[in-house]
């Protein structure tokens, strides 16, 4: 079927028809972004509403699904992309291009290949660096200093597409996950409207992922949360800021019935060392392999986040008690 989109020369952006397929908070800016720019979006794609929280609560629609609504759009959230039914449905949308930004569902090679431009996909990292589900945590777990966003082309493997468009930013000293998460996303957004201009005029051409360097970033295991003493001051921090604020990196402190779970969402460098695990002064610095390091953001089990010296104020731990990870 031959179909032209309606677009504006000179200075002004071509508008072309899209289908959006994202579910988290790291997907709502790219969604705005695509609105303000001028784009026609035929249908948002996002994963079905589900409970959050305790049991029995409502099934609750995700971030984007949130503001597709307010928005007046056409939502979908199948189960699966599998179906002849649905693979049709998808294809009579007659879309140039689809934009894809942590969306949850694996989409066949009819997906792909329906819109006119292809799926181009919003990657939160260097690739072929960090492939897959969890690339923000994993840049920070392993001491990443530079990291940023891609575009790509998508194709049936695991974030092997061609690259479109990339920025990079430095991770800094001592960002969490949840800082670079909310940095990335923003950026992810304008790239993303930077490559649809580019790809449309033909100003921009996809280029191969290197072969070397390719790194997986798996889904983050709760059972991941611990945290080992036993390493290296700045592996301990890395860990901690990789896994905060979810799941949250965890160490015990004997509590006196039994010993209570302590989550840290911040730390820094501190000075000292000893045992690993052991309480160096008043201000709860811990020992390390080398090196020790301070919790400066803690939560209890049940209770709001809270920095170290209102920590201290309520839960004081003594010099030369071993905590455990």
């Amino acid at each position: 079927m031959n179909r032209t989109s309606p677009r504006t020369k000179g200075t002004q952006t071509l508008s072309l028809d899209v289908v959006f397929m994202g579910t988290p908070d790291f997907s709502v800016p790219t969604l705005a972004a695509v609105l303000a720019a001028g784009h026609r979006v035929k249908a948002v794609y996002t994963q079905p509403p589900r409970p959050a929280g305790r049991r029995g609560l409502a099934p609750t629609p995700s971030p984007v699904h949130r503001l597709a609504l307010e928005r007046g759009l056409d939502v979908r959230t199948p189960q699966s992309l599998k179906s002849a039914e649905e693979q049709a449905q998808f294809r009579d949308l007659n879309a140039d291009v689809a934009v894809v930004i942590a969306y949850g569902l694996l989409l066949p090679k009819p997906i792909l290949e329906a819109p006119r431009l292809g799926c181009i996909n919003v990657h939160a990292s260097l690739l072929p660096r960090w492939r897959g589900a969890a690339p923000i945590h994993r840049a920070i777990m392993a001491g990443d200093v530079e990291t940023g966003v891609m575009t790509m082309q998508m194709e049936e493997g695991l974030d092997t597409g061609p690259v479109l468009m990339t920025a990079r930013t430095p991770i800094g000293e001592g960002e969490t996950t949840g800082e670079l998460h909310d940095r990335l996303s923003e950026m992810g957004a304008r790239l993303l409207v930077e490559t649809l201009a580019a790809l449309e005029t033909g100003q921009v051409l996809p280029v191969a992922q290197a072969e070397a360097g390719t790194t997986y970033a798996r889904k983050i295991d709760k059972a991941e949360a611990r945290i080992d003493f036993a390493r290296p001051a700045r592996e301990v921090r890395s860990h901690i800021h990789g896994l905060s604020p979810f799941p949250g990196a965890w160490l015990e402190i004997d509590g006196g019935s039994k010993p209570e779970r302590i989550k840290v969402l911040k730390a820094e460098l501190a000075p000292g060392g000893g045992p690993p695990g052991r309480v160096l002064d008043d201000r709860f610095a811990i020992a390390c392999q080398e090196g020790a390091v301070r919790p400066l953001v803690l939560q209890r089990a049940g209770r709001q986040a809270v920095t170290i010296e209102e920590f201290c104020r309520g839960f004081p731990v003594p010099v030369g008690t071993s905590v455990g990870g």
